[in-house]
């Protein structure tokens, strides 16, 4: 039962696993959601804007989905307990974590070379993009292992495995940093039935301007730049029965660009 000021029960979740993706309100996070919906999974979906989530919440609806906004600052600790706890109400216990938010090429990390960065450059990364991913991970992971089942899903990027020459050094370290963790966290949790993976992407449409984006196509077999619904089809299956055998992975997907 929720309390007066809680969040009300959603209809039409009971037997559905309840997933939740941060940074959902647009771009990857997204088609994740929406992937996940279709699936058949009850989404709450998380973004720092309550807007964004809302929206994304209706196309999820409009399509026969169940869905929930739960706007929260994954950089926030305290925040994130109250919007699991939130979830947990509304939809029931997260069982398919995807820690999709980041701040991607904001706060300068795009285009500043280390050596000419500093704190600003750093602390952005650092904040979203890995203790985002700890305080999230964290919050869910103990009653995943209290009931045998559960699977944790970390968006994270080739550059936080393959050295880059434009300036995304504190990105990198970041995504990188997540990649490690999730390694650790599988053999940690597979005993209990949880299985934990990272998807390191590549070069994604809309993050890329016109021009970076000509020289980057010729060196991806599939020349093209990754879609939204590339990385929701890959969280689909990672999210499902099917990939029980699936842990402690760092699933590169980039359309073939060599990275190592």
């Amino acid at each position: 039962m929720s309390s007066p000021s809680g969040p009300t029960p959603v209809d039409g979740v009971a037997g559905a696993r309840v997933a939740l993706v941060t940074g959902a309100g647009q771009g990857v996070g997204r088609g994740v959601a929406g992937a996940l919906a279709a699936a058949g999974l009850a989404v709450a979906v998380n973004d720092l804007d309550p807007a964004r989530a809302e929206a994304v919440v209706s196309a999820v609806v409009a399509q026969g989905g169940v869905a929930v906004p739960v706007p929260f600052d994954v950089s926030d600790a305290a925040a994130v307990a109250d919007g699991v706890a939130a979830v947990a109400e509304s939809l029931g216990e997260v069982d398919v974590l995807v820690n999709n938010a980041g701040k991607g090429g904001q706060h300068g990390i795009g285009r500043s070379l280390f050596v000419d960065s500093g704190p600003e450059h750093w602390d952005g990364p650092m904040a979203v993009d890995y203790r985002g991913v700890v305080h999230c991970t964290r919050a869910v992971l103990p009653g995943m292992c209290a009931r045998g089942w559960g699977r944790v899903i970390s968006v994270a990027s080739d550059a936080g495995t393959v050295g880059m020459p434009i300036g995304v050094s504190a990105y990198g370290a970041a995504k990188g940093a997540v990649i490690a963790l999730m390694r650790h966290l599988a053999v940690e949790v597979g005993p209990q039935g949880v299985t934990v993976n990272t998807i390191a992407l590549g070069h994604m449409a809309g993050a890329v301007d016109d021009e970076y984006r000509a020289a980057v196509v010729t060196r991806v077999p599939r020349r093209r730049l990754g879609r939204p619904e590339d990385v929701g089809a890959l969280c689909g299956y990672l999210a499902s029965d099917a990939a029980d055998w699936m842990t402690g992975q760092s699933i590169h997907l980039n359309g073939g660009e060599v990275t190592s």
